[in-house]
């Protein structure tokens, strides 16, 4: 693969640093921290770009193909993998696309929970394969659980996904839990059509009896959703108002957290959230970075661009190299994303890189 001369020359200069921090005998590399100060234990691995639903804010037309697929292998997910866990990585999601469709969905699972260093192993479904296969991905390792779950009403559910499966994904989300798979999230994606009181309500009552959190996710403006954005968006503040009058208090974050502000009430065994991208200071406390599907490094998920690893993801890949183009790359990481000013960068649509 040829690379360009920008990435050569960085590429050697993050080397020369790679080398220094091995002097005096020591193989240890550092962490990976960008000019802002902060620290990235989280990685977000797409597998595959292939969706089967067509959400209306995501995918309305279904999954176009524009290029043959040559997503990563087993082999080259697992060397990925490991070369961020040495660099500090200790929690992995995978994501699409929808990466239920790649039938070795469950090896990469097993793959990555067996890499040392790594203490949870994510995966981000739309639930349509969940209950045939939530069994095989608890037996391999699966510690956390994210199901993407817009409205507990079936016909609401039909609209905007373009299926009539909620029963079925509710039972595979039902049979997590029945497998205790550690960490279980609805996600849900806040529309104007649909966001209110009484949607809000359904869900806190789901959660009453059941330990898992509903995160709410404000509306992104995405490269070819600028009239369904306009239609669509409603702000966070929204639930925000709606569960402080109800007596929902802001939970501790955990160290891996993502951007979701999460609350809790004493009456209810589950927890309600918020991801509010527009809001003030929301990439402050970024700890994740983002590799695509086909082996492209994305600092940010709203940026441009990306940082080419697949020529070292080989099984006689440079790994001294992988390490050094990674922590290279951070120098280039902006403070923040620039949605407020309408700047999407390159992302066409979510199913990109699975938010």
């Amino acid at each position: 693969m040829q690379l360009s001369h920008f990435q050569r020359d960085q590429d050697r200069r993050s080397g020369a640093r790679h080398a220094a921090d091995r002097t005096g005998g020591s193989t240890k590399t550092p962490g990976l921290v960008d000019g802002f100060g902060r620290r990235f234990q989280y990685l977000r691995l797409s597998v595959t770009e292939v969706c089967n639903f067509r959400c209306t804010y995501c995918l309305p037309d279904g999954y176009q193909k524009t290029a043959a697929p040559s997503f990563l292998t087993v082999g080259e997910i697992a060397r990925l993998v490991e070369t961020f866990a040495t660099l500090g990585v200790e929690k992995v999601r995978l994501t699409g696309g929808e990466p239920s469709v790649r039938r070795d969905i469950g090896e990469i699972i097993r793959q990555v929970r067996a890499t040392p260093g790594v203490g949870k192993v994510a995966i981000t479904t739309n639930g349509w394969n969940l209950a045939r296969r939530i069994d095989d991905w608890s037996a391999g390792g699966l510690t956390n659980l994210n199901v993407s779950v817009d409205s507990l009403e079936p016909d609401a559910f039909h609209r905007i996904t373009g299926h009539d499966r909620l029963a079925a994904v509710m039972a595979g989300l039902d049979r997590a839990l029945e497998l205790d798979v550690p960490s279980v999230k609805i996600n849900a994606v806040l529309l104007k059509s649909a966001a209110g009181a009484a949607q809000f309500a359904r869900f806190a009552e789901f959660v009453r009896d059941r330990p898992v959190a509903v995160r709410f996710i404000e509306l992104m403006r995405t490269g070819d959703n600028a009239d369904y954005f306009d239609a669509q968006h409603v702000g966070g503040e929204v639930l925000r108002s709606w569960l402080e009058a109800g007596g929902w208090t802001p939970r501790v974050r955990d160290r891996d957290d993502g951007p979701a502000v999460e609350y809790v009430h004493p009456d209810y065994a589950g927890r309600m959230g918020l991801i509010a991208p527009y809001g003030a200071g929301f990439c402050d406390g970024c700890n994740r970075l983002r590799v695509t599907a086909r082996g492209k490094l994305r600092l940010c998920l709203f940026g441009e661009g990306g940082l080419d690893l697949r020529d070292l993801l080989t099984g006689d890949g440079d790994r001294a190299a992988l390490h050094a183009r990674i922590v290279g790359a951070l120098g280039g990481k902006a403070a923040g994303h620039r949605l407020a000013e309408g700047l999407t960068g390159d992302m066409q649509r979510l199913a990109q890189l699975g938010g």
